[in-house]
């Protein structure tokens, strides 16, 4: 099972960022972030993996995860026409005053909760839903009041479930995490050009047996494997914006038309051309 550590950029003078309907249904997405997550999707069916848990939704789900646990994107394998809002809060949320404020203990109890991560049902799912559906037309004032007013409305909510009987425990530790980082970092930075073993070895302080091993390890891929599909994910967006196939695949640090087309087919499962008229 890959995972990837996720770099969240939240923009400026926000504590959280919102991603509105986010298309990840064809990229198996295995990750975690430091952030904590509230996920809320609109689907005919799906899959959540979350930590160690793996259950089916009809209709819709919305789910608080908590920080640094591993999770799947809710809309991997769908193929019917869905909605997405994912809200991601600073993990530094409720440090310092926050945390001593009367007024928002039931709130830190629900922050503390997301250990254990927690899935909601019956009313309470489809009212904070269609909230948080809007919360991205609002500004950044009137989103951090409803944002709290929401997670009010959770933190006291019965209509809950507990995935997971104690905190999940992530198992890779901090190094791990901060070298993963390093290296994500340096591929979205470089993706464009040629990325060879040895750069990405040192990048790390890593000979390049050890990388390959500590790699191997913390994705179930090799370094080639991975980087070709974040390669390709880029050049899906390309594709999206009216690129053409040739400056996708150049664009994208591949050297060869062929071998861009033939890895694009493996990861996505149709051509550049057939997935650009679709």
């Amino acid at each position: 099972m890959k995972i990837v550590l996720e770099d969240i950029k939240r923009l400026a003078g926000s504590s959280f960022r919102i991603l509105v309907n986010p298309k990840l249904n064809d990229f198996y997405y295995w990750h975690f972030h430091p952030e904590f997550e509230l996920t809320f999707i609109v689907a005919p069916s799906g899959t959540r993996r979350v930590g160690n848990h793996v259950g089916n939704f009809e209709g819709s789900d919305l789910v608080f995860i908590g920080s640094n646990i591993p999770h799947l994107n809710f809309d991997y394998g769908i193929k019917t026409e869905y909605e997405k809002v994912v809200l991601q809060i600073n993990e530094d949320f409720f440090k310092n005053d926050l945390a001593t404020t009367p007024e928002l203990a039931s709130i830190y109890q629900f922050f503390e909760n997301s250990k254990r991560v927690i899935c909601f049902d019956g009313k309470i799912k489809n009212t904070v839903g269609k909230r948080l559906q809007k919360v991205h037309l609002l500004s950044h004032f009137d989103q951090f009041i409803e944002v709290l007013s929401l997670f009010q409305l959770l933190a006291n909510t019965t209509e809950m479930t507990l995935l997971h009987e104690v905190p999940f425990e992530n198992r890779y530790n901090n190094k791990e995490q901060l070298r993963l980082k390093i290296v994500y970092e340096f591929i979205e930075a470089n993706f464009q050009r040629p990325i060879s073993l040895e750069e990405i070895a040192q990048k790390t302080n890593l000979s390049n047996a050890a990388f390959c091993r500590y790699f191997k390890k913390m994705t179930q891929l090799t370094f080639t494997e991975f980087l070709n599909q974040y390669r390709i994910e880029q050049a899906k967006r390309l594709l999206k914006s009216d690129k053409n196939v040739t400056e996708t695949c150049y664009e994208c640090g591949f050297e060869s038309l062929s071998y861009f087309n033939r890895i694009f087919k493996k990861v996505v499962g149709k051509n550049p051309i057939q997935y650009k008229r679709k």
